[in-house]
C-alpha cells in the first residue's frame, strides 16, 4: 500500500515530515509514505529544501492520498492548472488534509456537507468557502478525514495505520515514537483523538 503525502511549496516541515516518519515505520508491513510534490525540489515555510520522491502524477495510483499545509495553500487553491493533477477518488482512496490542506478538498469539491478540522491562521479562509469548523484536532467521514494544528499530524497518521493495518500496529508505531514515560499516555490519547473523530457527529 502507497501513500502520497502531498507537499507543495511553502509546506510545513511538521504536516510531511511528522506523518511520512510514522508511516514509514510500518514498511514491513507494506505500508509505505513517500513524499508528493508539484516539483523536483519544494522549498518549506523556513527555507528547507526538500527533493520530491514521487511527482504529483503519483497520487492518482497511490492508496492513500494526505495533503499537507503551508504558507502558499491559498496560492495552490487559485492555481487551476496544479489544482487539475489532483485527480483524488475517494471510492477508492483513503484522503486526509492537514490543516489549510482542508482548503484543497474543499476546492476539489470533496466535503460536500463534511466538517473539517484546520487551523487557527486557516479557518477564516477554509469557513469562507462555506465549509463548518469543528473545534477538535481530527474529524473523519468515511474515507475522508482532516486534522488541525500541526502536531495533529500524527493523528493523520494514526488514522491511516489503523485504517489499513489496524489498531495493534498503531500502538507498536506510536509506541516506540513517544516521549520516554509517557508511551501509554500518547498512543491513548492519539486512538483516543481518531476515535472521537470517527464516531463525534454519528
Amino acid at each position: 500500500m502507497q501513500v502520497a503525502v502531498v507537499t507543495f511549496d511553502g509546506f510545513n516541515e511538521l504536516d510531511s515530515f511528522i506523518a511520512s516518519a510514522l508511516i514509514n515505520r510500518c514498511r514491513g508491513d507494506g505500508l509505505e509514505a513517500f513524499v508528493t510534490t508539484p516539483t523536483p525540489v519544494v522549498t518549506s515555510m523556513n527555507g528547507v529544501e526538500v527533493t520530491g520522491q514521487r511527482p504529483m502524477e503519483f497520487v492518482t495510483e497511490a492508496d492513500v492520498v494526505l495533503i499537507g499545509s503551508g504558507v502558499r495553500t491559498r496560492d495552490v487553491v487559485a492555481d487551476d492548472r496544479l489544482v487539475s493533477t489532483l485527480r483524488l477518488d475517494p471510492s477508492r482512496q483513503l484522503i486526509g488534509a492537514q490543516c489549510s490542506g482542508a482548503l484543497v478538498l474543499a476546492r476539489l469539491g470533496l466535503l460536500g456537507d463534511m466538517p473539517v478540522c484546520t487551523d487557527r491562521k486557516s479557518r477564516p479562509f477554509v469557513e469562507a468557502c462555506g465549509v463548518t469548523v469543528l473545534d477538535v484536532p481530527f474529524h473523519a467521514e468515511g474515507d475522508i478525514a482532516t486534522a488541525g494544528g500541526c502536531l495533529a499530524s500524527q493523528y493523520l497518521a494514526t488514522w491511516v495505520i489503523a485504517r489499513t493495518l489496524g489498531e495493534d500496529t498503531v500502538r507498536g508505531v506510536l509506541d516506540y515514537v513517544a516521549p520516554v514515560g509517557e508511551n501509554r499516555e500518547t498512543v491513548e490519547r492519539a486512538l483516543r483523538a481518531v476515535h472521537m473523530g470517527e464516531t463525534a457527529l454519528r
